[in-house]
């Protein structure tokens, strides 16, 4: 077995350059002797002489250092040249602190001593750049939220495009598929990690969950700059915002970079960078996954080509499933939220005759998406116990579904034990903070 890593006590930021040529960024980091380089390439297409290109390629080389400080997490980051200012490295801490948050749980590493080092900038003049705000650029994972973020954005933006971020010659069918039948313009950019990361097992490395929409949130950012679009449009909903489980005080949650905090955060970052810059919100903020469900009910020609499922994502290609598995907690959640708006025939369809609800084996990992067991809700991006406890009680309701033994059993022992605080009227009205401008406004 190759050797771990040698101890190190900080983790640096080496320093980014980017080729017009190759249409590439290149973003390089070090732990002690081993160094690690990540390649983000973009493609030719675009203005790469934009004159805020170099502080977009600053924000990716910021937020795509967390991939490769997590496999020793040593306590201190170290900037190396890189001058910033006190908002920027109190927003790096924050990121990597809460980005990492279940990183650490499943490690048993405590981070709150980390410190950010590196030059001072006292104070980080915006540099220019007035995109045309008429293109909006929509990062797209192939989920029911961002078809319905995109069918959303369209309709007062014909010159939307969406946004996909891949692997270097290996793109995921389940986002494709969905993509192509939306037939808007696809900018794309492709990620090649670091080797090293890649081989974290056999070289000791620690493993574990990155706040990845950050880092997208970023590349996304360059794309925009890259394409002169005023707007980088997310779909993150307002559970995304919801913890996981406390420990010591602290939230833990695997989807922070998608939650409302980190979303405040980058914008002010955005607004120090760019002037009059780069618009950042996610859509979808105001509503929870019960209305997006809902609205992804009405988009009938994209239920057979969606695939929300773990399977389908796996890195290594011969392990990726090319049908929904039927059992993971991402399959079980998606079947139960739009439960209550889709009959059993659709799933039936959806899921290839394998649909979750059906399994009376899967009985225990509906009960932890609705809070009962175990006690921590599963660490994916799926709602909050309260939205799925209101679709188990719609879909309960439904004639079709009267039959349904796993649905029926957990609407009886909700309507028992009284769960369900949030009113089910609630859940599907606007609610909790948002940074959605007017002009977007979605109609619920």
């Amino acid at each position: 077995m190759t050797p771990g890593p040698a101890p190190a006590e900080c983790f640096r930021y080496d320093g980014y350059e980017f080729d017009p040529i190759l249409g590439r960024l290149t973003c390089r980091y070090s732990l002690g002797e081993r160094r690690f380089a990540e390649q983000i390439t973009f493609g030719s297409e675009g203005d790469w002489a934009q004159p805020a290109l170099d502080a977009a390629a600053r924000l990716v080389f910021l937020l795509v250092g967390v991939s490769y400080y997590k496999t020793v997490a040593p306590p201190v980051v170290d900037l190396g040249d890189l001058a910033t200012t006190e908002r920027e490295r109190r927003f790096l801490r924050t990121y990597y602190l809460e980005g990492l948050g279940e990183f650490a749980y499943r490690n048993g590493i405590d981070l709150s001593g980390l410190t950010v080092v590196g030059p001072d900038l006292a104070h980080r003049a915006p540099t220019l750049f007035a995109p045309d705000n008429s293109r909006p650029l929509v990062p797209f994972g192939g989920g029911i939220d961002s078809i319905v973020t995109v069918e959303s954005v369209r309709l007062g933006f014909p010159g939307t495009a969406i946004f996909i971020v891949s692997k270097e010659d290996d793109r995921f069918d389940a986002i494709e598929r969905p993509a192509q039948m939306t037939g808007l313009p696809i900018i794309r950019a492709e990620r090649a990690l670091d080797p090293q990361v890649l081989a974290s097992a056999e070289l000791g490395f620690l493993n574990g969950h990155v706040p990845v929409t950050g880092i997208i949130s970023a590349i996304a950012v360059m794309a925009a700059v890259l394409h002169n679009r005023g707007a980088v449009v997310m779909s993150n909903e307002w559970s995304a915002s919801v913890g996981n489980l406390i420990v010591d005080g602290r939230a833990v949650n695997h989807q922070w970079s998608k939650g409302l905090e980190f979303e405040l955060a980058f914008r002010e970052i955005l607004r120090d960078t760019f002037d009059p810059g780069v618009e950042y919100f996610s859509l979808l903020r105001p509503y929870t996954e019960l209305w997006v469900a809902r609205q992804f009910a009405e988009l009938r020609r994209y239920h057979r080509a969606f695939r929300s499922c773990n399977r389908a994502f796996h890195i290594e290609r011969t392990e990726r499933f090319d049908r929904w598995c039927g059992e993971c907690d991402k399959c079980c959640f998606i079947n139960l939220i739009l439960a209550p708006f889709l009959d059993p025939y659709d799933f039936f369809m959806v899921f290839d005759g394998r649909e979750p609800l059906a399994n009376p084996g899967l009985e225990g990992r509906f009960r932890a998406l609705l809070g009962n067991w175990p006690e921590v809700k599963p660490f994916e991006c799926v709602g909050d116990e309260e939205e799925c406890r209101a679709a188990v009680l719609l879909a309960a309701s439904r004639p079709d579904r009267a039959h349904n033994k796993i649905i029926q059993a957990l609407a009886a022992e909700l309507r028992e034990a009284g769960a369900g605080s949030i009113g089910t009227d609630t859940l599907l009205a606007p609610m909790g903070d948002h940074c959605v401008p007017d002009v977007y406004a979605t109609q619920g």
